[in-house]
């Protein structure tokens, strides 16, 4: 296992060492989600109380402002550059309006170098693993990333909230966390019960009941930079036995670092406030409904009538995935009439964005 020594510094040799075994799988998402929505189709999932497990001792507390520093992890390819223009066009608009807690900035480039972003956006540039140890899992390099980060870098604020690219902020974002309790997004997709014998290999029964792991991964996730600089470690170690156990690889697949997070958070006795506004995923949720965040993970096809076409290339499409060797164009076209507003927001804030940040198309 990796751990903290020599001042809290992960030792190459071992990492290397454990790229045996390891081996490459695919994971379809897309399967799971018309699984699990195509039930509750056409209603948000935010039409429930958004905080879930807060203490009620908690909920009484008048909140004093908490700046967060916002960490999003990155590579220097064209896809994941665009996507972090973007996110920091949002950034800085949400920045200083009433109700933020936003604090710095920090690209957390893991590639080794630094890459032509660097004089735009603040960037703290680390190490990736070692040559072949992610194994085409390029996730991997995130845990690794952060412990770096974590350890080399000065960080002014109490809090750190760890971002993704695709994300952008539609809303100023206070910091949610409490205490010693983070604020976390729940995914339906983790569920640490139905595959209690895999994460048994992992959360071993003396720890406790497998309901104890949140249904979370890394981000979004508003923490004590303290409480992270203890997980980090953990929870590059537990993603690090999962891609190496063949039958937790193959089941958990393209979502197995965040059950990384989720188990090794656990494992610190850490408890996340579960916030369903935290943000939205569109096309799935149709509303914005007060979210902080729209998360873009997902394609949005629709036919001229504005029907859902998931899984089919829609006549009007927005899909990351068609920009992965360059940034999409200025002034993409809206969607039609009676697609929901979550995605015509998202168009709408992507041609913002591209329209004001200089240099676009050359970048």
């Amino acid at each position: 296992m990796i751990g903290r020594k020599n001042g809290g510094r992960v030792s190459p040799l071992v990492l290397v060492l454990l790229a045996l075994g390891f081996f490459v799988v695919s994971y379809n998402l897309a399967t799971m989600v018309i699984r699990n929505r195509s039930s509750s189709a056409g209603v948000s999932h935010l039409s429930i109380d958004p905080v879930i497990q807060m203490p009620n001792n908690l909920k009484r507390v008048e909140k004093r402002r908490l700046p967060f520093h916002l960490a999003v992890t990155a590579t220097d390819a064209p896809y994941n550059k665009w996507q972090c223009r973007i996110m920091y066009y949002w950034y800085k608009k949400m920045k200083d309006l009433p109700g933020s807690d936003m604090g710095g900035f920090t690209r957390i480039l893991h590639s080794g170098r630094p890459d032509n972003l660097v004089e735009e956006i603040p960037t703290f540039v680390v190490d990736p693993l070692p040559a072949g140890l992610d194994r085409g899992y390029i996730v991997l390099n995130r845990p690794w990333a952060f412990v770096q980060w974590l350890e080399k870098a000065t960080i002014e604020e109490e809090y750190v909230l760890m971002a993704e690219p695709d994300q952008v902020f539609i809303n100023p974002l206070p910091n949610l966390a409490h205490g010693g309790y983070p604020a976390a997004f729940p995914f339906f997709y983790i569920k640490a019960a139905e595959n209690e014998k895999l994460i048994r290999k992992f959360y071993p029964e003396n720890r406790g009941p497998v309901t104890d792991i949140d249904p979370i991964g890394n981000s979004p996730v508003i923490i004590k930079k303290s409480m992270l600089a203890e997980i980090a470690p953990t929870w590059m170690n537990v993603s690090m036995r999962m891609k190496e156990d063949p039958e937790t690889d193959s089941t958990f697949g393209w979502v197995l670092e965040m059950y990384g997070y989720a188990v090794a958070s656990a494992l610190h006795g850490v408890k996340h406030i579960l916030r369903k506004d935290f943000m939205i995923q569109p096309p799935w949720d149709l509303k914005l409904d007060g979210a902080f965040i729209i998360h873009y993970t997902y394609g949005c096809d629709y036919s001229l009538k504005g029907e859902l076409t998931y899984g089919k290339i829609g006549e009007w499409r927005f899909d990351k995935r068609s920009y992965l060797r360059g940034p999409p164009p200025k002034n993409l076209p809206l969607p039609p009439p009676g697609v929901p507003e979550s995605v015509v927001t998202l168009v709408k804030r992507v041609n913002e964005a591209t329209a004001n940040i200089p240099g676009w198309d050359t970048a």
